[in-house]
């Protein structure tokens, strides 16, 4: 497939990479893209919003999808133009992207579907609006109606404040002629969360909980911006407000849609304000947030491709989007003095040390190339993220990446996932529950298999190695200390007749997962004999051969665990329903 991605943010750098990872892809285009998206796609110059050139190339191109990343060329109907055409492409159309392109319309929206949001007056005229600040008091939001690249909204502490904001939006033109009208509105107490989810008219398949940082400076404070860094999950949105938000926004939003005779197709995207179980509306996106989308992007493990045509196609019910359980943390490097003045131009440097990193991706937003050197071409610049197996960690590896990187004057907030680790305790990594050992280092590619399983699974383990014979007196500590450590099942892994397993089971109460390795001529069948042949009272649980039997030894750690874990239990549920699906599906492929 040829794939055009329209755009040059943050969010655009991180759908070109998920996109490329598809095996489907032959080719991708982004238009107009940036430094980073050069490295690994073909930029066009040609503008987000040039409706015609777009259409112009991706019809003598024979691009089979186009997805949009940037609300503007949503607003300015690109999606309906490319239909008429008979092209594919991602994205609501001009009447469904409303949603995003007038506060007015979706204020009024939210209140005719009963829809929960703060109280509001809409105005035209600047006096009438200040009468109304008058009556209702401070704090209290005003809001340019139109877009406004995500800075249109000022929250005034005073009421003198509130009438300047009004003045600025509406007589000074700060946002152009997106502040024609302004929506005055109750100022909402809480905390922010980004809820994202696909949708194709019908079906809404929710991403991952996230949270923006949205104030300039740290600890909220200051202007707002395009967003200073994102994490998900967000603690603050539970099992019980997704639902609500589920039942009472997304689905009562896209049935809304419908009967206003605007379907909606693409990406929907609610700013909430969360107050302990109260949850408001504050506005909706019609795309990917940015920065809201590395993070999640970074999570997803599915084909995102066939998420983008089932949902063209109306049919994301028969979609199963794979997740990674792990959180992933972004910061936002910025030019000095975003989100007012900056300076453009300044070559970056350490570029390369960050994505050394593991776990990290550096996602260019603001970037060009200058004389074969990256240089800083907007207020956003760098999107920093990173993947840990817990958000400390996760925060850790972001905040480090962004040390490795400098230019002239930058700028970036230092409290990114703060909230997050506050409502967590602190981030605290989770006790080891499952021990994973290995004769030698050369198994560990095997022995993956049960890691990677237990860690999809929220279980933290450890790894390391030691050897029946080479190092009895490491393999009997770890095996007579496991219980004090906190360990609940140990999985041994080893090839030949080593017999790692059975030492450990001779030397613990815990109980012991053998899997066998080939490592010999004997094509594993030595040590699969050693492993399982063991004498009365000292039992070892032996798996298959090999990095399937690895994964089975996740799997038998997770049933154990599970027995006394109702959280675990409901996840084996949920695999073997998985699995049935699976198998179901594979059996409707193969139907003649």
């Amino acid at each position: 497939m040829k794939i055009l991605v329209v755009g040059s943010g943050g969010r655009e750098h991180a759908l070109v990479w998920k996109i490329k990872q598809s095996p489907k892809v032959e080719k991708i285009y982004c238009a107009p893209g940036n430094a980073g998206i050069g490295q690994i796609a073909n930029c066009l110059e040609i503008d987000a919003t040039d409706i015609q050139k777009l259409l112009n190339f991706a019809k003598t191109e024979g691009i089979d999808l186009t997805v949009v990343g940037p609300e503007a060329s949503l607003v300015a109907g690109i999606v309906d133009v490319f239909e008429e055409n008979g092209l594919r492409i991602f994205g609501p159309t001009q009447k469904g992207a409303e949603l995003e392109g007038s506060k007015v319309f979706t204020k009024e929206f939210l209140k005719k579907y009963k829809i929960p949001s703060a109280d509001f007056g809409v105005f035209d005229s600047r006096e009438k609006a200040k009468q109304y600040i008058d009556e209702k008091g401070a704090p209290i939001v005003v809001k340019a109606d139109g877009l406004a690249a995500g800075k249109g909204v000022i929250v005034a502490q005073t009421v003198e404040e509130a009438k300047n904001a009004v003045d600025v939006i509406m007589a000074d033109k700060a946002f152009g002629e997106a502040g024609n009208k302004v929506v005055v509105e109750e100022c909402l107490k809480g905390e922010e969360a980004s809820f994202l989810a696909f949708t194709d008219g019908k079906t809404v398949l929710p991403l991952p909980t996230s949270q923006d940082h949205k104030a300039v400076y740290e600890n909220d404070e200051g202007p707002n911006t395009g967003g200073m860094g994102a994490y998900s999950p967000a603690p603050v949105v539970t099992g019980e407000i997704a639902e609500f938000v589920m039942n009472k926004v997304m689905l009562p939003t896209i049935r809304g849609m419908k009967e206003e005779g605007r379907p909606y197709k693409g990406m929907l995207y609610a700013g909430l304000m969360i107050d302990g179980d109260k949850v408001n509306v504050l506005e909706f996106n019609c795309r990917f947030g940015d920065p809201e989308a590395q993070p999640l992007l970074m999570r997803v493990k599915s084909d995102i491709i066939d998420i983008f045509e089932a949902a063209i196609d109306g049919r994301l019910d028969k979609i199963d989007m794979k997740i990674d359980p792990r959180p992933t943390v972004c910061v936002v490097m910025a030019s000095g003095g975003y989100p007012g003045s900056y300076e453009k131009g300044n070559v970056i440097r350490g570029l390369k040390n960050a994505s050394a990193i593991k776990g990290v991706e550096v996602f260019h937003a603001g970037t060009a190339k200058q004389d074969d050197k990256v240089v800083s071409a907007g207020g956003r610049v760098l999107g920093i993220t990173a993947v840990g197996t817990t958000l400390q960690e996760a925060i850790n590896k972001a905040y480090e990446g962004v040390e490795a990187i400098s230019w002239n004057n930058c700028y970036f907030r230092r409290d990114i996932g703060a909230k997050a680790l506050k409502r967590t305790g602190g981030g605290q990594k989770k006790a080891v529950q499952v021990g994973i050992l290995m004769g030698s280092d050369s198994d560990l590619p095997i022995m993956r298999g049960a890691s990677d399983f237990l860690v999809s699974m929220g279980i933290s383990c450890e790894m390391t190695v030691a050897s029946a014979h080479r190092s009895p007196e490491r393999a009997f500590t770890y095996a007579s200390t496991a219980k004090e450590r906190g360990l609940k099942v140990i999985i041994a892994g080893a090839g030949m007749a080593a017999h790692l397993a059975g030492v450990i089971a001779a030397h613990t109460e815990l109980p012991v997962i053998g899997v066998p390795l080939d490592a010999s001529p004997l094509g594993g069948m030595d040590s699969l004999l050693s492993t399982v042949q063991m004498p009365p009272g000292v039992p070892v649980a032996t798996m298959g051969i090999g990095k399937a039997g690895a994964k089975n030894a996740g799997v038998f750690a997770l049933k154990i665990l599970a027995l006394s874990d109702p959280e675990l239990a409901e996840k084996l549920v949920k695999m073997r329903k998985d699995m049935a699906s699976e198998v179901e599906e594979k059996a409707r492929n193969v139907q003649v």
